[in-house]
């Protein structure tokens, strides 16, 4: 479903359509229990916040004053559920890690050599169905690993396909902040795929 048609479905929500309810809680459901998971860190708090953030949303969906943000307005109830959450939990990180930088790029190639980021070429992936599912778990895994504050983002803006305005609302932070963070995941997440693939391309020859 996209950003239109959810718009359809918070407007027939707010008229009181018929089905209407059943067809939100059909396509949020999924979508905030996989971001809560990554969140939260375990399945059964998952489980819990997304109940939790879709009786808040039904309790308080006549405050939705502009149904095309629909999205943005229930992940920010998620992120405040999930955040409720993991301050009761005895194994919640930090949320204030920083990813450094200079950590995630590669040596130089020598002294005073270029400094390059050789990505593992992806298109020699056998297209097999496994594969592809053993990539979506890696891919899941990486960014799970990631601290807090880089999970957010990326899980937003690139899984949920926010904007960096509507992930800078929901997150409390600056546009600027968001990119910082979003780019410093991406290249996590890159470095961290490209070891685990050049692993796989090894086994597939």
């Amino acid at each position: 479903m996209d950003r239109a048609a959810e718009t359809a479905l918070a407007r027939q929500l707010l008229s009181g359509t018929t089905g209407a309810f059943d067809r939100f809680v059909q396509h949020f459901r999924s979508k905030i229990f996989n971001y809560s998971w990554l969140m939260c860190g375990q399945r059964e708090d998952a489980e819990e916040v997304a109940q939790e953030t879709l009786l808040r949303v039904f309790e308080r969906f006549a405050e939705l004053r502009d149904p095309e943000r629909v999205r943005p307005w229930v992940f920010r109830i998620a992120k405040n559920a999930c955040l409720t959450k993991r301050r009761r939990s005895l194994f919640a990180p930090s949320a204030n890690e920083e990813i450094s930088l200079d950590s995630l790029m590669p040596a130089r190639n020598g002294e005073g050599g270029a400094m390059k980021l050789e990505i593992a070429d992806w298109s020699h992936v056998p297209e097999d169905q496994a594969m592809r599912s053993q990539m979506q778990r890696e891919m899941r895994r990486a960014i799970g690993e990631l601290p807090e504050i880089y999970r957010a983002v990326i899980l937003l803006r690139d899984v949920e396909e926010l904007t960096t305005g509507e992930t800078a609302q929901i997150l409390d932070v600056t546009e600027d902040v968001v990119k910082t963070r979003l780019h410093r995941a991406r290249l996590a997440v890159r470095k961290d795929l490209d070891a685990r693939l050049r692993g796989v391309l090894v086994e597939a020859k």
